[in-house]
């Protein structure tokens, strides 16, 4: 097992890796901007050292900055956290050939499903279902391309090959749209992601993102802890996860899961990762795979006890999985709130200091988050402070202990989105389960009682 592991991150993340690696009995180091000298696993980790300023890009976003600390404090692996680094190939290459251990996926695993065509056409080989589209990038020829589209029906998704979080992505619903929606996203792309090319697929009007967790040990061993339900999504971007997703069945499970292991095992995939799917009426369909630790990743940790940071660790030092797909327990249902410093109705980010803070406890409930009293939340980086999990025997006594916890939240000092969580969970659409990813889009736009009530 490693003695001494470097923290490519900041944030909730990284206190979470720091307190799976001093329970293993793991040094720490902290890597930190001139803007977060204050984050509390800096302050707990064993070493810590600056990498530059606040701007992401001159500091969690630069590698040579990064491997410069780890060469100064002797890591023996990085662990990226998700976001920033977690999936650049050329990162975990260069982890590696600076003689540390990358805690992921390999760099060719990241890079080929980095790429949204490159992915989707391995996936469809390994027998998992994709939705109907392309199967590739969008021919160049303006005749061809509306013979695909009419050949798909519309409405279509025109999605950018190296796109990603809900960026890259045009919904075209009639066919004289076409041609200029695949050329504006395609100059979005070049500007966005440096690769211009993208790829068309079949939109579907009312899927729910549904996702499943695998851990691979690179050994050609994989298993599946699971799935999610992220189909809380405001611009694509999720705002409340649950495992198990609601209204499954079991042969609907069995049969997923055996295809996202089948893949993984073909890969030789190594690490956490999530297979995620858009499904609608009894099928899935796959849209991307993240080689890295979800945000969600606690919702499946508490349904399954196991402790998939913990297991990132293990896999990365060379340990084959010390589970088998049978040995595996679901107990009960989770439920996860992010936890977002901004206006709840305007969504502008509200940095700030934390003049008073007090988090949910109890039985079940789990609060993941770096804030304490008097912390200054900086305005840099991602609104996102913290993540409230709440556990119990089944979904409807989960959602009543979510409620219960948000209300003993207090964060004072900065504008948090709690009162639309505490909207949601209110919503007999969300509490029958089973939303669409269309769901909260609609919630927002007909609005069935001010949310300035209740801030």
């Amino acid at each position: 097992m490693f003695k001494k592991v470097l923290i490519a991150n900041r944030g909730e993340i990284a206190l979470r890796i720091h307190r799976a690696c001093k329970e293993m009995g793991i040094r720490t180091v902290a890597i930190y901007s001139q803007a977060d000298q204050d984050l509390m696993h800096v302050r707990l980790a064993d070493e810590a050292v600056c990498i530059g300023p606040a701007s992401s890009l001159h500091s969690y976003l630069n590698i040579p900055s990064i491997l410069s600390a780890a060469e100064i404090t002797h890591p023996d692996a990085i662990h990226p956290g998700y976001g920033f680094l977690s999936e650049n190939a050329a990162f975990s290459e260069q982890v590696e050939k600076s003689g540390f251990t990358f805690i992921g996926p390999t760099a060719d695993t990241i890079r080929l499903m980095g790429d949204k065509i490159t992915a989707i056409k391995l996936m469809s080989e390994a027998g998992i279902p994709c939705v109907p589209g392309s199967n590739g990038a969008v021919p160049s020829d303006p005749g061809a391309v509306t013979a695909l589209a009419d050949q798909i029906g519309y409405p279509v998704l025109i999605k950018a090959s190296g796109g990603g979080g809900g960026r890259g992505m045009r919904v075209v619903y009639q066919p004289h749209e076409l041609l200029e929606a695949i050329q504006t996203t395609q100059q979005e792309a070049q500007v966005a992601f440096n690769n211009d090319e993208v790829y068309m697929e079949k939109f579907l009007t009312q899927p729910r993102h549904i996702e499943i967790q695998i851990l691979g040990d690179g050994q050609g061993h994989a298993i599946a802890l699971g799935e999610r339900d992220c189909s809380s999504q405001r611009r694509h971007q999720k705002v409340i996860e649950e495992a198990p997703a609601p209204g499954l069945t079991d042969d609907e499970r069995t049969r997923i899961y055996e295809r996202c292991i089948q893949a993984a095992q073909e890969m030789h995939y190594r690490g956490a990762g999530t297979f995620e799917f858009l499904y609608q009426e009894g099928e899935f369909y796959f849209i991307e795979m993240n080689t890295r630790v979800q945000v969600e990743h606690p919702v499946t940790e508490m349904i399954t006890g196991i402790d998939i940071v913990k297991e990132q660790l293990r896999i990365a030092a060379g340990e084959p999985l010390s589970l088998n797909q049978q040995d595996l327990r679901f107990s009960g249902h989770a439920i996860e709130c992010r936890i977002n410093a901004e206006d709840p109705v305007t969504f502008m980010p509200s940095p700030g200091v934390i003049k008073g803070f007090h988090p949910p406890g109890g039985l079940g409930v789990r609060f993941d988050s770096h804030i304490y009293n008097e912390y200054r939340i900086p305005h840099q980086y991602d609104s996102m402070i913290a993540k409230l999990i709440c556990h119990d025997v089944d979904r409807q006594a989960a959602i009543q202990k979510m409620r219960n916890a948000l209300e003993e939240l207090i964060i004072e000092g900065v504008r948090t989105n709690v009162p639309l969580h505490q909207k949601i969970l209110s919503n007999p659409v969300f509490n029958q389960g089973g939303m669409t990813i269309h769901f909260l889009e609609n919630l927002l736009k007909n609005p069935e009682e001010d949310l300035d009530a209740i801030i």
